[in-house]
């Protein structure tokens, strides 16, 4: 799958303007990935179900097969934000476009445009692929991404449901 080298931005943050550039994400950059993915547990409370490792990231992203795209932002030569994201199909629309799994920008760089800056970068090769939309979900305690995703005109839907089978029931239904 061939992919854009990557994005340059200038953001202004208060008044200082920082460099800001969006990139594919490499397999040296899964280590901190991984850091950046256990923060973001602990900010939502999730810590407990985070049990992926750096092999089985490296192989979504990199290996065989792999369909999951992720996007890392760099400021000041470090990492500072990541959005793991793959394509989907919605059936009753007809529409094809991305859903995004992850967005996580890290504590110092919040309120920067870091996450508005990976967020255009996947509407942009969205539309570059003929894609009509970005999915995905919000934890009800993680107001802060709620209001900001509602600020750039994100639409909810309160008439789903979130399921998935895992573990037994997932091995019950796939007759292991």
């Amino acid at each position: 799958m061939s992919r854009p080298c990557g994005i340059r931005y200038r953001t202004a943050v208060f008044l200082e303007s920082m460099d800001l550039e969006i990139r594919d994400a490499r397999p040296v950059d899964v280590a901190r990935i991984l850091e950046m993915m256990r923060d973001f547990a602990d900010f939502v409370g999730l810590r407990d179900y985070l049990t992926i490792s750096d092999q089985r990231l490296d192989m979504a992203v990199f290996g065989e097969g792999a369909f999951v795209e992720l996007l890392v932002a760099v400021r000041q030569n470090t990492i500072a934000g990541y959005a793991m994201f793959y394509p989907h199909f919605s059936s009753f629309r007809g529409e094809r476009g991305y859903y995004l799994e992850d967005i996580y920008v890290d504590e110092g760089s919040r309120r920067s445009g870091v996450g508005l800056a990976l967020l255009r970068a996947i509407a942009r090769r969205a539309a570059e692929r003929g894609f009509e939309r970005i999915d995905f979900q919000v934890l009800k305690s993680n107001t802060g991404a709620l209001h900001f995703y509602e600020r750039l005109g994100a639409e909810s839907n309160d008439q789903e449901c979130r399921f998935r089978f895992a573990g037994g029931a997932f091995a019950r239904l796939a007759g292991k």
